[in-house]
């Protein structure tokens, strides 16, 4: 008879060995998560940075395994808060590191084939009328594909979680989760496990030292921050997780991480190229040029889709124009590109260059992000001494307060490549006398 307590040991580059139990076990070993084998981490980035080969599999169990070293953390240094304010009982807290671990390990499930590049060819929801995002499939994946791993296993016998109880966790529908709301943070937010371990894997993949950060020290720091009533306000807020002050350079420097990364690797002018000839290949091959929805009824043919049927599509000769490029490694090249915080001189002069160029530009592509957000998804700190004075990290930070008032909106201007030089010739020319 099998051992259902044995522990089983996956060898990680990042995190070195990661521990999951037969039940976990059993979930990875579902088709709908062998697939993320078959999906890599950073789509077409390995034509820039040759060793970025990882697949959102490796990624997915590094995030379950860094989620699950931030709740222990948490419990660890907050476990009279947990008690008295949370009202926590231990098989609860127990109970919820398993959902934790599991909602980790499954939140990318719904990738599209090579990531994000894909996520544009998604329908829209008809009931909230917004382009569906890849977390919707990650739900619908956990609702309707994996329901009976995860609640028929005879290790969840003693917890009886339910699907839907991760899948709504990993949605953030707070209504639905209930105390387990505080747990999300771990899930999404800025100090997220998801962020935490594809900085560090990415970073080292692509052989760049941009997303390293101290993440021992986060570790260290983490824990259940008791918010104090806003002004004007009688009651306290719900608990968040945040660090104390100790922790604010390691916070500041897993934003500095992420920005960093975003300019460097995510925003690369060639990635940002090949990201737009794979839509575009994607759209010509794709039934109706868009993905399935993530509904029960469709979202099994949705699953059928990933890097390998794509690529296998695009060597038989599909993909149009763009899948020729990609295939011959043939890509548009940048001719412009905007300040990475551009301001309405910048956008003026982009316009200007555009309108003179005319046919020449065969793609303008934005790549946007907000680098750090204030207001409610700042990061708290509290102080170390008796007083445990709440401030966001911005307060701390004026690095983070520069990055939130200047968010990454860059504008590139692609050519042909028979087309590059006379296009940046003509750049030159208005940059130098401008009109």
């Amino acid at each position: 008879m099998a051992d259902l307590h044995r522990t089983f040991e996956l060898r990680c580059p990042v995190h070195g060995f990661i521990p999951i139990t037969d039940w976990e076990r059993e979930i990875i070993n579902q088709p709908a998560f062998q697939r993320l084998r078959r999906i890599r981490q950073l789509a077409w980035t390995d034509y820039v940075y040759p060793g970025a080969m990882h697949t959102r599999f490796e990624h997915s169990l590094g995030v379950m395994h860094i989620a699950t070293q931030l709740f222990d953390a948490v419990v660890r240094r907050s476990a009279e808060v947990l008690k008295t304010e949370l009202n926590y009982a231990q098989h609860e807290l127990d109970r919820d590191k398993q959902i934790v671990r599991l909602t980790a390990l499954l939140h990318d499930t719904g990738h599209s084939p090579f990531s994000h590049a894909g996520e544009e060819l998604f329908p829209v929801d008809p009931k909230s009328k917004k382009y569906y995002k890849h977390e919707a499939y990650s739900a619908s994946v956990i609702r309707n594909v994996l329901r009976d791993v995860i609640e028929g296993h005879k290790l969840n016998e003693t917890h009886a979680i339910k699907a839907d109880e991760i899948a709504t966790l990993l949605e953030g529908t707070s209504s639905a989760v209930g105390k387990r709301a505080f747990w999300r943070q771990l899930i999404d937010g800025q100090m997220d496990a998801d962020r935490m371990d594809y900085l560090l894997r990415d970073s080292l993949h692509t052989g760049v030292d941009y997303g390293k950060y101290d993440w021992r020290r986060l570790l260290n720091t983490i824990q259940v921050i008791e918010m104090p009533p806003r002004e004007g306000e009688e009651l306290a807020r719900e608990p968040r997780l945040g660090v104390t002050e100790g922790g604010v350079h390691a916070a500041e420097a897993l934003v500095l991480a992420r920005y960093y990364m975003f300019t460097q690797v995510y925003f690369h002018k060639t990635r940002v190229a090949y990201d737009h000839h794979i839509r575009h290949a994607l759209k010509a091959i794709l039934p109706d040029g868009m993905f399935a929805p993530p509904t029960p009824d469709r979202i099994n043919a949705y699953l059928d889709w990933d890097d390998w049927r794509i690529l296998g599509r695009l060597a038989e000769g599909e993909g149009g124009e763009h899948g020729d490029r990609l295939r011959q490694r043939n890509h548009y090249r940048e001719v412009y590109h905007t300040p990475e915080s551009p301001n309405e001189g910048d956008r003026t002069a982009l316009n200007l260059i555009r309108q003179s160029l005319q046919d020449l530009v065969v793609a303008a592509e934005p790549s946007k992000t907000s680098t750090y957000k204030l207001e409610a998804s700042d990061i708290s700190v509290v102080t170390e001494d008796e007083l445990r004075k709440v401030r966001p990290l911005s307060h701390y930070s004026s690095v983070v307060r520069t990055l939130n008032q200047h968010p990454i909106e860059i504008v590139r201007l692609y050519a042909k490549p028979e087309h590059a030089d006379e296009a940046r010739a003509k750049v030159a020319g208005l940059l130098k006398d401008p009109v």
